[in-house]
């Protein structure tokens, strides 16, 4: 995250946002998270885990148009640093398409799923 405000990156058909919400760092992806775009989503993610002071992540998924297991890969790697952290990673707002590949792996079970970025900002309290 930028010190001076948000941080964009765009790759073609990815672009990530990441924003500071009362210190909670909020990545927001949006297009297609796939094999060829993951690289960049997990670079975004990286840089923002060192450089936020909490343990919590929130991904609003709200402009995320497809995820394949490449992307899923990413956004569990993100939850396993997370926790160990003592945080976890919040999704927000999923689309059909992507909710469908959370939940036909079960992926969805060890994230938090919340319907608005609200919803998932309520639920977490920057350390």
């Amino acid at each position: 995250m930028g010190v001076g405000g948000p941080e964009s990156a765009s790759g073609g058909r990815l672009s990530v946002e990441v924003r500071d919400h009362a210190g909670t760092p909020v990545v927001a992806p949006a297009g297609e998270l796939d094999h060829d775009t993951a690289d960049q989503l997990r670079e975004v993610l990286e840089r923002t885990e060192e450089s936020s002071a909490g343990p919590h992540l929130v991904v609003d998924c709200s402009g995320l148009e497809f995820c394949d297991s490449t992307g899923l890969n990413v956004l569990l790697g993100a939850r396993l640093r997370a926790e160990a952290r003592g945080g976890a990673v919040h999704l927000v707002a999923m689309r059909p398409a992507v909710a469908r590949v959370f939940d036909v792996t079960g992926a969805a079970a060890v994230f938090g799923v919340h319907a608005t970025l609200d919803e998932a900002l309520g639920s977490v309290s920057p350390s």
